[in-house]
């Protein structure tokens, strides 16, 4: 019983933390995302993450892992903490794409799109190309008008 008790403990803290659509859509407008590519951005993030900012997938065949609201691969973008191999092209440690505070997702997330197209996302290739959600009801007027 003891142990089953110290699970339901520990589950908070590896639960991960479901980021809300609008508040996400704000976040990317305000870190340079275009207005005319936030529905590309949260077909990508519903596809990828659900969601979720603390998302973490280590079943690749390769044996790398993806990270975060983006599912950044750390082969290429960013520096694991057990020290497998990365190029680290963001620059970062992995752990900050699980970080409450998401600029460090957008930002890498940013680069990778400049680097090589949202077709750098299985999740995007898969069910976004051609797909546009609405955005338009979680912006004021005077975003509509700047984007």
């Amino acid at each position: 019983m003891w142990p089953v008790g110290l699970l339901l403990l520990l589950l908070p803290l590896t639960s991960g933390r479901q980021v809300g659509k609008c508040s996400l859509m704000r976040q990317l407008y305000r870190y340079g995302v275009p207005y005319n590519e936030l529905p590309d951005w949260m077909c990508l993030v519903e596809g990828e993450s659900s969601f979720n900012s603390k998302a973490i997938n280590p079943s690749n065949v390769d044996g790398s892992v993806d990270w975060g609201l983006f599912q950044i691969n750390d082969r290429y973008w960013c520096k694991p903490a057990d020290g497998r191999p990365s190029t680290d092209l963001c620059r970062l440690p992995c752990r900050l794409l699980i970080s409450d505070d998401i600029r460090y997702s957008i930002a890498c997330a940013k680069y990778i799109r400049k680097q090589q197209g949202f077709s750098a996302w299985v999740a995007w290739n898969n069910r976004c190309q051609g797909v546009k959600p609405r955005v338009n009801h979680c912006f004021k007027r005077r975003y509509r008008n700047s984007g």
